[in-house]
């Protein structure tokens, strides 16, 4: 986090965070709003009203021509054949240990083009990866530069967004997309998001995003909220949406993670899948679940848990929950003891906190 602001990649919106007052801080090599009124206040609007995010340091990666079907087959562990022109999925990118690359999310633009959105301090490392499986008859590109994206999230996102196109947002179900025009700007919208409600993420020229994220803020005034990267975090984390480089990495398998559901066998053979075909025979040694702490405080990522004295794994996310107002968490714990109600103690600062396993995500929104 040494990086001095000059050093850091700034998105298209820049000015704009620093016009609105955001607080910015290093993020996986960008100057990024941690938070701009505050993290609960922006974490309580999107749960109850709507917040806009600038999450244009994420990558971009698009794979076309005759061998992109197979080449994301390959590499990642969800089934892409199933994907129909303008729908989207939750994935994984894998090493041949079954451990991750990263996490990702592929939207089929046409038959033979998918464009990958992943995470922002991984962009290189999976284009480079993704790029060393590929065919002759295939064409990747880390297009990354090429866009910028906002999110909009919350139950007001959609009819705020609804006032700046004639196209019914409403037909475009969950996990699909489409190209539209927005005030006069050819985005990508795509009803997804990292904050367990509804709304849309967009995809535009780095141009137009200036121009976008002001007019939903003018359209949405009293609704919609600029927030940071710090309720992003308590919000996905509530929602039970790993984070890569605290949740995954490339040390922790796909079966570990509790990621089973995007792991699809009968598609065909995949990087990682005999590590991962195993470990599904034969069980993991630890899993990826969610905790509350019992006791008054809070647990963080780094602090070390124990069962009968013995250290039994290390906090990947915790947090205080303003939505849910508890401490939760995520954290890998020995399989045995990985069921729910199992109750563990959490080391903070030299305090021992009571804590136990409930079930995920611990915050589902109602439909």
């Amino acid at each position: 986090m040494g990086e001095s602001s000059s050093e850091l990649k700034r998105t298209p919106l820049h000015s704009v965070h620093v016009e609105s007052g955001g607080k910015l801080v290093p993020f996986a090599g960008w100057h990024m709003p941690i938070e701009y009124a505050g993290v609960v206040s922006e974490h309580m609007v999107v749960r109850t009203s709507a917040g806009i995010f600038d999450v244009s340091h994420m990558g971009e990666i698009e794979i076309s021509g005759a061998g992109a079907l197979d080449l994301v087959q390959t590499v990642t562990t969800n089934n892409a054949a199933r994907l129909a022109i303008n729908q989207a999925q939750y994935s994984a990118l894998v090493y041949p240990e079954g451990t991750f690359v990263d996490d990702l999310l592929v939207y089929r633009i046409a038959h033979d083009r998918f464009l990958l959105c992943v995470n922002a301090s991984n962009a290189d490392k999976d284009y480079e990866y993704i790029r060393s499986h590929a065919s002759s008859s295939t064409d990747v590109r880390n297009t990354s530069a090429q866009y910028a994206q906002i999110a909009v999230q919350g139950p007001k996102a959609i009819p705020v967004l609804q006032k700046m196109t004639a196209f019914d947002l409403l037909s475009i179900k969950y996990y699909w997309f489409r190209h539209l025009d927005l005030e006069g700007e050819d985005v990508i919208a795509a009803r997804t998001g990292y904050t367990g409600e509804d709304g849309f993420e967009l995809f535009c020229k780095p141009e137009a995003a200036a121009h976008l994220w002001k007019r939903i803020l003018e359209i949405g005034a009293g609704h919609v909220t600029p927030t940071g990267l710090g309720a992003r975090d308590t919000l996905r984390l509530e929602a039970k949406m790993v984070l890569y480089g605290n949740d995954i990495d490339q040390t922790t398998t796909v079966m570990e993670a509790d990621l089973e559901w995007i792991v699809k066998w009968d598609k065909g053979d995949f990087v990682g899948r005999s590590v991962l075909w195993e470990q599904k025979l034969k069980g993991v040694d630890r899993k990826l679940v969610g905790f509350e702490v019992v006791d008054r405080g809070i647990a963080r990522h780094g602090h070390e848990a124990y069962i009968n004295g013995n250290r039994a794994g290390v906090v990947t996310s915790g947090t205080f929950a303003p939505y849910l107002k508890k401490a939760i968490g995520l954290i890998y714990l020995p399989e045995e003891f990985s069921g729910v109600d199992q109750e563990f103690e959490i080391d903070v600062r030299g305090k021992r906190l009571k804590a136990r396993v409930v079930p995920t995500p611990f915050y589902r929104r109602q439909k």
